[in-house]
């Protein structure tokens, strides 16, 4: 980093998603960081109070990317809320498993920041329940889907769902017959929740 330009969070995070990607989680460090900025340590805490403050807007960022995809799909209006649903959950599946098999790094660090940083985690799943919630809504309202609360019909596809996207369950994700596991459980809840069901 030319020492010309300020010093941004986003430089920040950068680095520290390359760092941890060359280091992994647990060997990374906030000096690791700083080396690979080319900054002395101390100016990363001007930006961040600690390593797990780092950590944690890494994920944070992580998680975004993760989100954004998914809220177009719920916004969207095209076609119906089933294929929309589908459409969502497929990408959320994608986007986990990719990152298990593409970014091991990024991911072991999700994983364990998932048990320390409650909060972070908390807003991410409420904001997938969010949007899970929109496309039961629209579907509702179109009586494609009976009529109910869409919140609490969008918290237990969530739940019923989390063998396939939660990173408890990672280590399943590869195994056989996952592919086939995955359209049961998506036939049972389109058949409670739709009305032709």
């Amino acid at each position: 980093m030319s020492h010309d330009q300020p010093l941004t969070k986003e430089a920040i995070l950068d680095a520290a998603e390359q760092t941890l990607r060359r280091y992994g989680p647990d060997k990374t460090s906030v000096v690791d960081v700083a080396k690979a900025l080319q900054v002395s340590h101390g100016s990363l805490y001007r930006h961040f109070p600690s390593k797990a403050a780092l950590r944690e807007a890494v994920t944070e960022r992580w998680l975004q990317r993760i989100a954004d995809p998914l809220q177009i799909i719920a916004d969207g209006t095209d076609g119906s809320a089933t294929d929309r649903l589908r459409l969502w959950t497929d990408t959320l599946i994608r986007a986990k498993r990719t990152y298990v098999l593409e970014d091991p790094e990024m991911f072991a660090m999700y994983a364990s920041v998932t048990q320390e940083a409650v909060k972070i985690i908390d807003t991410h799943v409420n904001l997938l329940i969010g949007q899970i919630t929109q496309i039961m809504d629209q579907g509702m309202r179109a009586g494609e889907f009976k009529p109910g609360r869409p919140e609490s019909a969008a918290k237990a596809f969530f739940m019923a769902t989390s063998l396939f996207h939660h990173p408890a369950h990672s280590y399943q994700w590869t195994s056989d017959g996952i592919e086939a596991a995955f359209e049961s459980v998506w036939t049972l809840l389109l058949a409670g929740i739709s009305m032709n069901g």
